[in-house]
């Protein structure tokens, strides 16, 4: 018990918060035919934590959080831009910026050495949850020890802190954020101010995706926002059973991704185990394909 409070219940419980976190905006991006915009921000952020170590020297969290958070926001105004001015549409200008954004932190990690030293790109790319774990846990008693509890990794406060805060602003705002996605020019004609409801989504998803980017990397990032809401959507046609459907399709796929990726494996003899984050998003697509399998036609959405 002492092993498994130690090394595994800690990223168990941040990848189910990051999938939390994530799964509650992917809803809202799915129905809005903004999907895109997930993929893009989990690619972004590479290199503003890159220029936010570059520039203070600091590996700590917070430092490398206000950097992606800085790039996530002047990349949707990057987006916006190119929207406005090119008549391109949201989704090739989403695909032009993330794309560029994230080659240039690529080019600034080899070209400052910072890949080679205190940053690598491969944990930028697939995480590293396996290493979130929790020396101080001696055993059920840790759980109710103060002096324990705050040895977790700094990950779990911060994620259980931004999904909170996400569901809450979800419940405040459901109403104009639900007319928005589904008609915004009726939403619009009800004085809602979509643009503002759609920078608040924007943000949202930033927020979500930085918090997740830091632990478990972008790749991951981008099923966390999309496949649980995605499938959620094959099986039902009423938004708020879908926002339920994509939680517990989240988690779900956290915690069973992460058991299959550590134990699975040792399990069936073989002696290695295979990467958290990759086994997390194939169990999440995998739960899409089942749920491809069973649906026939998808009715529309509803609120």
């Amino acid at each position: 018990m002492a092993e498994f409070l130690a090394l595994s219940l800690p990223p168990i419980l941040v990848a189910a918060l990051a999938a939390l976190a994530c799964a509650l905006p992917g809803n809202f991006l799915i129905l809005s035919r903004r999907a895109m915009l997930g993929d893009a921000i989990s690619h972004v952020v590479l290199p503003g934590i890159v220029a936010a170590f570059l520039l203070t020297g600091s590996s700590a969290g917070w430092v490398m959080g206000a950097g992606a958070l800085v790039a996530a926001g002047l990349s949707a105004l990057m987006i916006e831009a190119v929207t406005r001015r090119s008549g391109m549409e949201p989704g090739a200008a989403m695909a032009v910026v993330f794309t560029t954004m994230f080659a240039a932190g690529v080019l600034l990690l080899e070209v400052t050495g910072t890949g080679a030293i205190h940053l690598d790109v491969e944990h930028a790319l697939y995480g590293n949850l396996e290493s979130l774990i929790w020396l101080s846990a001696e055993g059920l008693h840790s759980l109710v020890d103060p002096a324990a509890l705050a040895d977790l990794p700094p990950q779990l406060g911060r994620l259980a802190l931004i999904a909170a805060g996400i569901a809450l602003a979800l419940v405040v705002f459901w109403r104009p954020l639900a007319m928005t996605v589904f008609d915004p020019v009726f939403a619009r004609g009800q004085g809602i101010r979509v643009r503002w409801v759609m920078a608040g989504l924007t943000a949202a998803t930033a927020l979500a995706a930085v918090a997740a980017f830091q632990a478990v990397g972008s790749i991951l990032t981008i099923s966390m926002l999309i496949c649980p809401a995605a499938t959620a959507r094959l099986l039902t046609a009423g938004l708020a059973r879908q926002v339920w459907l994509a939680v517990a399709f989240a988690v779900t796929s956290a915690v069973m991704g992460y058991v299959l990726a550590g134990y699975a494996p040792v399990w069936l003899g073989a002696g290695f185990t295979v990467s958290a984050a990759g086994m997390i998003a194939t169990v999440s697509g995998a739960m899409l394909g089942l749920a491809l399998l069973v649906t026939s036609q998808r009715a529309p959405a509803r609120l």
